[in-house]
């Protein structure tokens, strides 16, 4: 593997586990630098593509028997992130984006980006050090907790400073660096599942989480619309509010407490579903905004991440400190500077 450049790398023995697209192999520059080398499967434009097509035609079939929910947004969401996951240069500014973003922190790591050992379809990064994350899931409590917040951090810094969101929750996308031979935080490892929102998206974000604490619903009414919600009805913002309750139930709720809080971890966010679920079924349907689709399954993935951890959280704390001189004109600022540093623009 030697693409064209002033330096090049040689191939190592040692393979990680395959990434969605490519696989991972671990390598070493000519210098001695280690590097994880992301080299795409042949013809995954046409396979991604024949997928996509495929999944249209479930999502169709769907809709026609059960309409409760209308997904026409939602597949052309996730095909809008898998054409841009295929490109493993703008992969390689989603990497240099985070690197930016999370500069100053300290408990997680983001891997640099070869430019000259890169191209559209292989990707090099600095190789980080670290072992699985489920390898301390029965360490000790104040381990787990560290790690936890760690993902917190991860995830909340990019949305509430700069409307970016990691969008693939998936465990083996994180390993765990440790510092005087103890777990001190995250490595962020993949990058091709990112989604830049509208700042005014992570208003909404704010909005709907203070309007669901004071018992405000033209705020909640308000923050929906901004998502991208259309016709609402009374009963379908009470269906809304069901999962979104759900979902920032920790968040308001101020005391030390795990994610699922007594709730078998199989069983959480089961009961919730089958409500929406069923009561759209009978007021629906209602068309999911394409922006709600990563920012749901990123959310959902997150609260997975603290439940194999076991965390025992003030998530409230950890949110408000997030938030804290939260403003939609910071956002877009912070933002727009840190998208022309790296060369990307915003696809809200």
């Amino acid at each position: 593997m030697a693409p064209t450049g002033k330096r090049s790398l040689q191939a190592s023995s040692i393979i990680p586990p395959a990434a969605s697209l490519g696989q991972v192999h671990r390598a070493q520059s000519h210098d001695g630098a280690d590097l994880a080398c992301k080299l795409q499967y042949a013809d995954m434009q046409s396979a991604v593509e024949a997928d996509l097509r495929q999944l249209g035609l479930l999502f169709a079939i769907r809709r026609r028997f059960d309409p409760a929910i209308d997904t026409t947004e939602m597949i052309k969401e996730i095909g809008a992130r898998m054409r841009e996951e295929l490109d493993y240069r703008h992969e390689a500014k989603h990497a240099a984006l985070y690197r930016d973003m999370l500069a100053d922190e300290d408990a997680v790591r983001v891997p640099n980006v070869w430019p000259e050992l890169s191209t559209g379809r292989l990707l090099t990064l600095d190789w980080l050090e670290g072992v699985r994350l489920l390898e301390h899931k029965d360490d000790t409590l104040a381990v787990r907790n560290r790690l936890a917040k760690a993902m917190f951090t991860a995830w909340w810094v990019p949305f509430s400073r700069f409307g970016v969101i990691h969008g693939d929750p998936h465990l083996g996308n994180y390993t765990v660096f440790a510092e005087k031979g103890k777990p001190a935080g995250i490595n962020l490892l993949d990058y091709g599942c990112i989604r830049i929102f509208p700042p005014s998206f992570v208003g909404g974000v704010v909005d709907l989480y203070n309007g669901l604490r004071d018992g405000d619903d033209a705020r909640v009414v308000y923050a929906y619309e901004t998502w991208g919600f259309r016709k609402l009805s009374r009963e379908l913002i009470d269906i809304l509010n069901i999962w979104a309750r759900f979902i920032y139930g920790p968040l308001m709720d101020d005391r030390v407490r795990s994610i699922a809080d007594g709730v078998k971890p199989g069983d959480y966010g089961r009961r919730q579903a089958f409500e929406v679920h069923q009561a759209l079924r009978k007021k629906g349907p209602v068309t999911v905004p394409r922006e709600f689709v990563l920012m749901d399954r990123a959310a959902i993935g997150l609260g997975g991440v603290f439940l194999h951890l076991r965390a025992e959280l003030n998530f409230h704390r950890l949110f408000e400190s997030a938030m804290e001189n939260f403003s939609v004109k910071g956002v877009a600022d912070r933002q727009a500077a840190a998208l022309k540093r790296v060369g990307l623009v915003s696809t809200g």
